[in-house]
């Protein structure tokens, strides 16, 4: 077997003035200042405005600047801290709609039912210091949940939508939960996602996939989808996954 040799890579222009930026940002402006314009950056740093776009289009998409309309760019305060634990959570989520529908093959393989078998979705945003920062839709097989007596909010029937999601929510916390596990991974915004998130398609993201155990059986699969310009997950002790902030000055089924 031939020894493979590494052929060195030239670093694209916009990325080297992406570095240059970020210097100058950390030592010289703080959250919230409003940068100098396109034409003044270009000036001060002898380079095209195409590639000091490129570079700003990658800072933003980093969280490290925010653009605001009719203000300019500036740079964008710390990511927020968020704990990603289920006994945490509190309010944090808030529902946004609930359907009951036939499981397809894919999320009858993922949630360990039989194809067709009904299942509720349950989708919540969940908003930190007034900022949408996650997405998630929650599955569960509408048989499991049987096992539990019915809830009624208010005393009335349960209708579709954010009432018939709180009342699964309900449901599902008075099932025993043996165990949970959590895998994280980076993806992209898809369009739904995207919308919630208030942000555009193809946004990097960090998808945190959660499956719950009860009774010796998977109860619920959850998908959370994380901004990843605004949140910075780690990993605790107990194994819980959580989002902390970043001391250094940085933005953005």
């Amino acid at each position: 077997m031939g020894t493979a040799q590494l052929t060195a890579v030239p670093e694209p222009k916009y990325w080297h003035l992406r570095t240059v930026l970020l210097r100058a940002i950390d030592s010289e402006f703080t959250t919230g200042q409003v940068i100098p314009n396109e034409r003044e950056l270009s000036a001060r740093f002898g380079v095209a405005r195409a590639t000091l776009r490129q570079a700003l289009d990658q800072l933003e998409l980093e969280g490290r600047l925010v653009r605001r309309r009719g203000i300019g760019t500036l740079v964008a305060a710390p990511r927020v801290g968020v704990p990603v634990s289920r006994r945490e959570e509190g309010e944090a989520w808030q529902v946004v709609d609930c359907a009951t529908a036939p499981a397809s093959e894919r999320l009858a393989g993922a949630l360990g039912v039989a194809p067709g078998e009904a299942v509720h979705t349950v989708r919540r945003v969940r908003v930190e210091q007034g900022q949408t920062v996650a997405t998630e839709s929650l599955y569960l097989a509408a048989a499991l949940l049987e096992q539990v007596p019915e809830i009624r909010l208010s005393g009335a029937p349960v209708a579709e939508g954010e009432e018939l999601g709180r009342a699964v929510l309900r449901r599902l916390e008075r099932l025993t939960v043996d165990g949970e596990s959590r895998a994280v991974e980076l993806g992209v915004a898809e369009a739904e996602e995207a919308a919630l998130l208030q942000r555009p398609p193809g946004t990097p993201v960090l998808v945190v996939t959660t499956q719950y155990a009860a009774g010796g059986r998977l109860a619920a699969l959850a998908v959370s989808t994380y901004r990843a310009d605004t949140c910075r997950l780690t990993f605790g002790e107990t194994g819980l996954v959580e989002v902390t902030p970043v001391s250094a000055v940085r933005t953005a089924s």
